[in-house]
C-alpha cells in the first residue's frame, strides 16, 4: 500500500529537511501515541543512537507522545535490536528508535517496533500517517503521559546477549578487535565479549555526536583491517551506527561479509541439527552463498532487499535464519530483528565448535564475481518488462547453465535500471552485463 511518510524501514532523511524536523517529530510522536492508544496501548519505549540530533528528536517525540496520553520510558543510546528486545521484556506497547543506522551524522530517522519486537503492522503505520495530517489535540491534564528513564537498560541487554550462547561459554585465548562505529554499541559490545573471556581491543567507541560511522564501522573497514593485523588479533568485528549490522575481518585482514557470516552460522546449525528449515537471503546475496548452502543440502530462498522482507519470508516459511550481504543477520531463535551482537556471538560459537579460524571457515563460500551497470531512463516504457529485455535475460541465464544469474531492477530513488550479472567467469559476466545494458539503453532510447 502507498505510504506518504514511511519507507521500508521507517522514516529517514537529512536533519532539518522535511520530514526530519522537530515540528514533524512532535506531530509524529502525537500521532503514534494516538494510534497506540486506539489499540489499547499507553506505554512506549524510546531509544536512540549517538548522533547529536537524537537529543532534539527525543524531546519532540516525548512531548508528542505525552500530549496523546502515552507514557514514555527513555532508554538513551541503545542498539536498535536492544530496543526491540526491551520492548518485549518490559511489556511495552511499542518501541521507537531514533537512528539513521549506517548513515552519516547529518541524517536521522525513526523506526517503530510492535509490542512483540517486530516491525509495525501495515495498518498501524497507515493509521499513524493519517493522524499526522489531522489537527493535533492534547488530552486533559490528568491523562497526560508520564515520562521515566530506564537506568539499567544496557546491563539488561548485555545479559540477554550473553544468554544466547551456552552457559559456561568462554572465549578465553581469543583476541578480537571491536569497531563500534562511534555508535550505539559503544558501551555494550566490548563488554559482552570481555565478560565472555575474550581479550578485546576497542576501536571507535568515543562518540561525540558527529563522528558516528565516520571512516569506521561496517561501512569503512580499513581501520579495523589495519588494527587486526597490527594487534595480531584472531579476528575483527565491525558494527554499524545502530548495531543491527555486522561484518568481520579475519586474521589476515581480509573482509568477511554478511553472506559468508550467514553461511558459517547456517553450517553450524545444520551440523547440530538445529537449523529449522533453510536460509533466507535477498536478491543481492551472492550466488556463491546459494551454491555453498546447496552443497550442504540447506534450502535457500531470496527475498527483496530489506530486513522487512527477509523477516516476512522467514515468517512465511517458519524458518529462523536469514540476512543480507550488508551484514544484517536475523538469528530468529533468539531475536525478532537483525542483531549484530547476537549474530557475532553465533559466528564465534561456530568457529569454536569447528575449531577453525575465520579465514578457514569462510572458504566454504566461493564468491562469484558480480558486475553492476546502471542505465538511466526517462520514464514511460518499463524497460525491465520489455519483451526484448526479458528475452535477452532468459538467453543469458540459459548460457550460464546454472552457474550464474541475471538481475534487473529499477532503482527506488533514481531513474535508473540496475543491471547485475553474476557468474563464475568474471570476463564473461562483464560481457553479459554490458550486452544487457546495451539492450536496455536501446529500449529506453
Amino acid at each position: 500500500m502507498s505510504r506518504k511518510y514511511f519507507g521500508t524501514d521507517g522514516i529517514r532523511g537529512r536533519v532539518g529537511q522535511f520530514p526530519i524536523t522537530p515540528d514533524f517529530m512532535l506531530r509524529l510522536g502525537w500521532a503514534a501515541g494516538m494510534a497506540f492508544r486506539k489499540q489499547g496501548a499507553c506505554r512506549v519505549l524510546v531509544g536512540k543512537d549517538t548522533r547529536i540530533s537524537g537529543y532534539m528528536f527525543e524531546s519532540a517525540l516525548e512531548a508528542g507522545l505525552s500530549a496523546a496520553g502515552a507514557d514514555v520510558m527513555l532508554l538513551g543510546p541503545m542498539p536498535t535490536p536492544a530496543i526491540a528486545y526491551l520492548t518485549r521484556t518490559f511489556h511495552a506497547d511499542a518501541g521507537i528508535v531514533i537512528s539513521a543506522s549506517h548513515n552519516p551524522h547529518y541524517d536521522n530517522g525513526i523506526k517503530f517496533f510492535s509490542a512483540q519486537g517486530t516491525k509495525l503492522p501495515d495498518e498501524i503505520e497507515l493509521m499513524i500517517e493519517e493522524l499526522i495530517d489531522a489537527p493535533m489535540t492534547v488530552v486533559e491534564s490528568v491523562k497526560l503521559g508520564k515520562v521515566s528513564r530506564i537506568n539499567d537498560a544496557a546491563g539488561r541487554y548485555i545479559e540477554f546477549c550473553k544468554s544466547t550462547v551456552p552457559a559456561g561459554t568462554s572465549f578465553a585465548g581469543l583476541k578480537i578487535v571491536v569497531d563500534c562505529a562511534h555508535g550505539a554499541t559503544y558501551k555494550i559490545a566490548p563488554n559482552v565479549f570481555k565478560e565472555l573471556g575474550a581479550r578485546v581491543v576497542t576501536l571507535a567507541a568515543q562518540p561525540d555526536g558527529l563522528n558516528i560511522n565516520d571512516q569506521c564501522g561496517s561501512t569503512h573497514l580499513a581501520a579495523l583491517q589495519a588494527a587486526v593485523v597490527a594487534e595480531s588479533a584472531d579476528l575483527g568485528i565491525a558494527f554499524d551506527g545502530d548495531g543491527d549490522r555486522v561484518l568481520m575481518v579475519d586474521h589476515t585482514g581480509a573482509a568477511v561479509d554478511g553472506d559468508e557470516l550467514l553461511y558459517i552460522i547456517a553450517r553450524d546449525l545444520s551440523q547440530r541439527q538445529k537449523l529449522q528449515g533453510g536460509v533466507v537471503g535477498t536478491l543481492m546475496s551472492n550466488l556463491g552463498l546459494e551454491l555453498a548452502l546447496a552443497d550442504l543440502d540447506i534450502p535457500f530462498v531470496r527475498a527483496k532487499v530489506g530486513d522487512r522482507y527477509v523477516m516476512a519470508e522467514l515468517q512465511a516459511n517458519d524458518w529462523r535464519l536469514g540476512g543480507e550481504n550488508s551484514g544484517h543477520i536475523v538469528c530468529g531463535q533468539y531475536v525478532t530483528t537483525g542483531d549484530a551482537t547476537v549474530a557475532a556471538l553465533q559466528v564465534l560459537m561456530a568457529l569454536q565448535r569447528s575449531k577453525q579460524h575465520l579465514a578457514a571457515a569462510r572458504r566454504g563460500v566461493r564468491k562469484m564475481p558480480q558486475v553492476l551497470v546502471n542505465v538511466r531512463f526517462a520514464g514511460g516504457v518499463d524497460p525491465v518488462e520489455h519483451p526484448a529485455v526479458k528475452e535477452a535475460c532468459d538467453r543469458v541465464t540459459a548460457q550460464m547453465g546454472g552457474q550464474g544469474r541475471v538481475l534487473l531492477r529499477k532503482s527506488g530513488t533514481e531513474p535508473l535500471v540496475r543491471v547485475m550479472v553474476e557468474g563464475s567467469d568474471e570476463a564473461r559476466v562483464r560481457g553479459y552485463a554490458e550486452e544487457l545494458a546495451g539492450i536496455v539503453k536501446e529500449v529506453c532510447a
